[in-house]
C-alpha cells in the first residue's frame, strides 16, 4: 500500500501517461475501443478502481491530495485561458444561462421526488442531509456548509450526504466525460443549432494554429512557471479576501482571481507563447486522476439506500434535461457543462469544457460560480419543499 504523497501522485501520473500513449498509438481494435471510451474516461474510472483495491492509504495520502488537487486547478484554468478570447466567448449569448438554470431547477425537482420515494427508507428526517447535499449539487462545498449552518443538519447526516457527494458525483462525471463523443449525434437528435458554438470554438482554436511557434523548452517551463506562481498566489490572496469578505468561500475568490488574471494574460505576449494546449492537458489529466483517486467503490457498500436516493436525483435531473434540450434545442455541450457546473462546481466544470475544447473553459467557469451565488438559497429553498412533504 502506498502511504508516500510523491509515490501516489507518480503512480497517477504514470497511469495517465500510459493511457494517453495507447490512444496516441492505437490501431486497429483498440483505436475503436478508444474511441468509444477514450482515455480521459479510462483514467478517472482506472483511479476509482485503484481507490477500491486500496493500491494507496488514503489517510496517508490527503496532504499531498489536499495540497495539490486544488492548485493544479487552479493552474489548468490559468494553462487553458490563455488560449482563449472572452470577448468572443460571450457571444455564445443566453443560451448558456438558459442551460445553467434548467440543470439547477431538474436538480431540485430530483431531490424533492428522490425524497418522497425514499423517505420510508432513509427517514422522514433525510430532508435535511439531502438539502446540504443540493447545496452541494447547485454551488459547492461552501454552500453545502452554509446549509448545514442554516439548517443545524447533524454530522450523521452530513455523513451520507457526503458518501453520495463522493460516489454518485464520482460517476456522473465520468459518464458526462465518455458522453462527449456522443456529441454529434445528440445534437442531431435535439435539433440544436450550434453554429454559433462551433463558430467561436473553431474560430479560438484557428487562431491558436495560426501562431506556429515551435513549443520548446523555454516556453514550456515559462507556462509551467507561470500557471504555478498564479495559482498560489491567487490561493493566498483568495484566502484573504474570503476572510475580509465573509462572502462565499475561498475557493470561489480564487478562482476569480485566476480567471480575471488569466484574460488579462491572453491578450499580452504570454498569450501567445507556444504549449499552453499543451501545458493545460497535462494538468488537465493531473487533475481527473486526483479527483477519482478518492472514490472507493467499497463506499457503495456505506448507506445504499442514500447512494441510491442520489442516483434517482440524477436520474431524474437527467431525463427532464433531455426533454428541455428536445422542447429548447439544446447541445449537448450546453447541457453537460451546465448539470457538472451545478453538481462539480470550479473543480470539474472547467474539465468538462476544456475536454470539449480549451477555448471553451469560460463557459464552465462562469456557470460554476453562478452556482456558487445560487447555491445556498435555492438548497435551503429545496429543503424546506422536502420537510413540508415529510
Amino acid at each position: 500500500m502506498i502511504t508516500n504523497g510523491f509515490t501516489y501522485m507518480a503512480v497517477l501520473l504514470f497511469m495517465a501517461a500510459v493511457l494517453v500513449t495507447l490512444e496516441k498509438s492505437a490501431k486497429g481494435g483498440l483505436k475503436k475501443f478508444f474511441k468509444f471510451i477514450p482515455a480521459v474516461v479510462l483514467c478517472y474510472l482506472i483511479a476509482m478502481l485503484l481507490c477500491t483495491l486500496k493500491v494507496w492509504d488514503l489517510k496517508e495520502t490527503k496532504p499531498a491530495y489536499s495540497a495539490l488537487k486544488n492548485n493544479l486547478t487552479y493552474a489548468m484554468i490559468f494553462a487553458m485561458l490563455l488560449r482563449c478570447d472572452i470577448r468572443k466567448v460571450l457571444r455564445l449569448g443566453p443560451r448558456m444561462l438558459v442551460g445553467f438554470f434548467s440543470a439547477t431547477l431538474t436538480i431540485i425537482i430530483g431531490f424533492v421526488v428522490a425524497f418522497v420515494i425514499m423517505k420510508g427508507i432513509i427517514g422522514a428526517d433525510a430532508w435535511k442531509g439531502l438539502g446540504a447535499l443540493c447545496g452541494s449539487w447547485i454551488g459547492g462545498s461552501g454552500n453545502m456548509v452554509a446549509v448545514q449552518a442554516a439548517l443545524d443538519i447533524s454530522e450523521a447526516d452530513m455523513g451520507y450526504a457526503l458518501v453520495i457527494d463522493s460516489i454518485d458525483y464520482s460517476l456522473w462525471v465520468m459518464f458526462l466525460l465518455w458522453a462527449i463523443q456522443l456529441a454529434p449525434k445528440f445534437n442531431k437528435w435535439s435539433k440544436a443549432d450550434t453554429s454559433r458554438l462551433d463558430e467561436v470554438s473553431s474560430r479560438l482554436e484557428e487562431e491558436a494554429k495560426l501562431n506556429t511557434k515551435p513549443v520548446t523548452f523555454q516556453s514550456l517551463i515559462l507556462l509551467i512557471g507561470c500557471a504555478f506562481l498564479v495559482s498560489a498566489i491567487a490561493t493566498n490572496v483568495g484566502a484573504k479576501l474570503y476572510g475580509w469578505t465573509n462572502f462565499s468561500d475561498k475557493a470561489t475568490w480564487t478562482v476569480l482571481l485566476v480567471t480575471v488574471v488569466a484574460l488579462i494574460a491572453a491578450v499580452t505576449p504570454l498569450g501567445k507563447v507556444a504549449g499552453s494546449a499543451e501545458v493545460s492537458n497535462l494538468l488537465l489529466y493531473s487533475v481527473i486522476g486526483l479527483l477519482a483517486s478518492r472514490a472507493s467503490l467499497l463506499e457503495l457498500g456505506d448507506a445504499p439506500a442514500w447512494i441510491l436516493t442520489g442516483f434517482i436525483v440524477l436520474g431524474i435531473h437527467a431525463v427532464l434535461m433531455l426533454i428541455i434540450c428536445k422542447l429548447l434545442k439544446l447541445d449537448l455541450f450546453t447541457a453537460g457543462v451546465a448539470s457538472l457546473a451545478n453538481i462539480g462546481g470550479t473543480a470539474s466544470a472547467p474539465v468538462l469544457a476544456g475536454s470539449y475544447s480549451g477555448s471553451l473553459v469560460p463557459v464552465g467557469i462562469l456557470m460554476a460560480l453562478m452556482g456558487y451565488v445560487v447555491g445556498t438559497p435555492l438548497a435551503v429553498l429545496c429543503a424546506r419543499i422536502m420537510a413540508a412533504l415529510a
